[in-house]
């Protein structure tokens, strides 16, 4: 077994790292990024294709790998009625440590909640917001605070809600017809992190990151933790890229960012979807390692404080609390919307093209 790093020693060997790769207008960061191309091409998609299932799909070529895609339980014995756009990723302890999927659209919001309650997951991580520049990333799938809607068999509840300067924390209790089980679900939302971009403010996204990497140190034994942007792999991907990393560096092991993105792509496809992205990820770890290592928090941390404890017998599983942005109000089972991907290195590229470019 190999020794542990100090926390200290893995900082500066990365800084060093990260120095290296900036050097020469960041040619280091691009001939990385760029050898990461290829992984995952050659994989199978089948499910994903057939006609049957192209509606399910939020953009026409961020399909999942059928060899780790997330199969749900056949509905009253109909065929492809197990297919989701969502794919099993690993996170450092497992190859089921999270799965990554698209917005929900309007007609796949049931096939989400089944999922979330056959996968027993009690973390959903969103990082967009459900409307950018007039464009649909996601649609809203949960319910006005202390309201109950019902999405196929599962009704949600959504208890309250906990606002920090940039980060939404939703609690909601879940409920299956014909079953006398109960649980309650954590909803953590980062709505300003742009469509193939990297949010402006990295000390906040530093932080939130770090509050979830706790709530799910706690949870020992559950289900996969949901992440989603529009597409579900770029933003997506950088945050579970991060959360893995940061896990790593917690244990002592120094941190691999090109190693850990290799391993996503080959569970999703286009995880870290650009060179701004693959870039964002080193400096938060940086970030991060800096302020673990130095033990001084800066300012504009404070939702890092988590919210209150939850008080029923799901207490272990520690319950960070909150509830979703004021975009989201509305209900029902049924949405559809299509735009083509297309990697970009800079941010804010979706405006005009938003028919034709994959969202992440």
């Amino acid at each position: 077994m190999k020794r542990a790093v100090s926390r200290a020693h893995i900082l500066q060997g990365f800084q060093q790292h990260c120095q290296a790769l900036s050097k020469e207008n960041n040619a280091g960061y691009s001939r990385e990024f760029e050898e990461l191309n290829n992984v995952g091409l050659g994989l199978a998609t089948t499910a994903g294709q057939l006609h049957v299932n192209k509606g399910k799909n939020r953009y026409p070529q961020i399909l999942p790998y059928d060899h780790c895609r997330v199969r749900l339980a056949l509905l009253n014995s109909q065929l492809h009625s197990d297919y989701i756009n969502a794919s099993y990723v690993p996170g450092g302890a497992s190859a089921h440590d999270f799965i990554c999927t698209q917005g929900p659209l309007r007609s796949t919001r049931a096939d989400f909640w089944r999922m979330v309650w056959e996968q027993n997951v009690r973390v959903i991580i969103m990082v967009t917001a459900c409307i950018e520049n007039r464009a649909m990333m996601c649609e809203p799938y949960w319910p006005q605070e202390r309201v109950s809607v019902c999405y196929g068999a599962v009704q949600v509840t959504t208890l309250y809600q906990q606002r920090g300067p940039d980060s939404i924390i939703t609690t909601m209790h879940l409920r299956q017809a014909g079953s006398p089980a109960e649980r309650r679900i954590t909803h953590y939302q980062y709505p300003g992190w742009p469509d193939q971009g990297v949010p402006e403010n990295l000390v906040s996204l530093c932080a939130f990151a770090e509050l979830i990497r706790k709530h799910l140190n706690t949870l020992q034994h559950i289900g996969p933790t949901i992440v989603h942007c529009s597409a579900g792999v770029g933003r997506s991907g950088a945050l579970v890229a991060l959360l893995w990393l940061m896990q790593l560096c917690v244990r002592g092991v120094p941190p691999d960012v090109r190693a850990v993105v290799y391993d996503l792509r080959r569970h999703r496809v286009m995880m870290v979807q650009n060179l701004e992205q693959y870039i964002f990820v080193h400096d938060c770890l940086k970030h991060w390692l800096t302020v673990e290592t130095s033990g001084h928090r800066p300012r504009g941390t404070q939702e890092s404080r988590g919210p209150p404890p939850d008080k029923e017998r799901d207490t272990r599983r520690s319950s960070q609390e909150g509830h979703s942005s004021s975009a989201h109000r509305s209900r029902g089972d049924h949405e559809r919307s299509h735009r083509h991907p297309q990697q970009h290195r800079h941010r804010r590229k979706e405006s005009s093209n938003t028919n034709r470019l994959g969202s992440s």
